[in-house]
């Protein structure tokens, strides 16, 4: 009988400090080949710092870790050469056409001429950049160059992509175009791992989700998983009159035990209710106080509501030192 093969990535304890702050924190991880895994958090929770370890970017300061079955610091070069990675900003030459981008990074990795220039343009036609091969990468859109990011990564195919907040500034459409690259890549086989502030991407692509919240993993498993691991329904309500929404949230807030979170607009609100037959006597006090709502509703908690419940705020805390998200 054969042996399992051994996880793409097992961490144990990775710890990593700048100034005194411990940035990663004991992070345990186990990433099974194939995946896609999600690092979940807001701006500054050690994600980045994280997947930097991993690549071998940065010594960890505690603990070990093997990727793809090699020790991270003894036999770091045997771990490069099973990686790739695409950070947050695009590594292109701007002057350079998105064909030219390619061939160059091509030639750096060992093509030749004429093998280089076929790569690239397997390459440009699986993004969908072929018409824009010609093109200098300074007249790209934030999409495009987040594709041809992507691609350059992918001129020799990874066991492991590292993908650091790859869609940070798309618009929706692009957002879910870089997204449908991600599934295809996976679905070939590579292992991926990607960290998001994102609620909506870590559910629509990861397998698995980590949430780490400063330098801590404090929750991981499925979407599906988190979600009933809050084990309570979510009120939601839209308020009719802003000038209410605070005098609303307080009351919601004594009644139910529970912090309420509120919508960027600042007009929806959304709170755990446990047992879900309190939300009738929320309702019932928000109406005998005159505040009126626009419309209300009960469901199972979105992700960004577990995220809220297990840290206690949103995805949108500052970041720490030597880390951009």
């Amino acid at each position: 009988m054969m042996e399992p093969l051994s996880p793409a990535i097992a961490a144990r304890g990775l710890v990593k400090v700048f100034d005194e702050i411990r940035a990663v924190d004991g992070i345990d991880l186990d990433v099974p080949r194939g995946a896609i895994f999600g690092l979940l958090g807001p701006n500054g929770a050690g994600k980045t710092t994280l997947l930097r370890m991993l690549a071998t970017l940065l010594r960890p300061d505690g603990g070990s870790a093997r990727v793809m079955g090699h020790d991270l610091e003894s036999a770091s070069q045997a771990v490069r050469r099973s990686i790739a990675m695409t950070g947050q900003f695009a590594s292109l030459d701007e002057d350079l056409t998105g064909r030219e981008n390619l061939i160059f990074l091509a030639k750096l990795l060992g093509f030749r001429g004429r093998s280089a220039r076929h790569r690239a343009d397997e390459l440009l036609k699986a993004f969908e950049l072929s018409e824009a091969a010609d093109r200098q990468v300074k007249d790209y859109s934030g999409g495009m160059r987040r594709k041809l990011d992507i691609a350059a990564s992918l001129l020799v195919v990874p066991d492991i992509l590292f993908l650091d907040e790859p869609t940070t500034g798309l618009d929706p459409a692009a957002r879910k175009s870089v997204w449908r690259l991600i599934r295809a890549l996976a679905n070939q086989g590579t292992t991926i791992l990607l960290t998001t502030q994102y609620l909506e991407e870590a559910d629509q692509l990861a397998e698995r989700i980590a949430v780490i919240d400063h330098g801590r993993k404090i929750a991981e498993g499925t979407s599906r998983e988190l979600k009933a691991a809050i084990g309570s329904s979510f009120l939601h309500v839209t308020l009719s009159d802003p000038a209410r929404v605070e005098e609303a949230a307080q009351l919601l807030e004594q009644l139910l035990a529970s912090e309420v979170q509120r919508s960027p607009e600042g007009m929806a609100l959304s709170v755990r209710v446990n047992p879900p037959q309190r939300a009738n006597l929320a309702l019932t006090k928000l109406a005998e106080a005159g505040i009126a709502m626009d419309g209300f509703s009960m469901a199972a908690p979105s992700l960004d509501e577990v995220f809220f419940a297990l840290t206690g705020h949103a995805t949108n805390a500052g970041s720490a030192p030597g880390e951009n998200a």
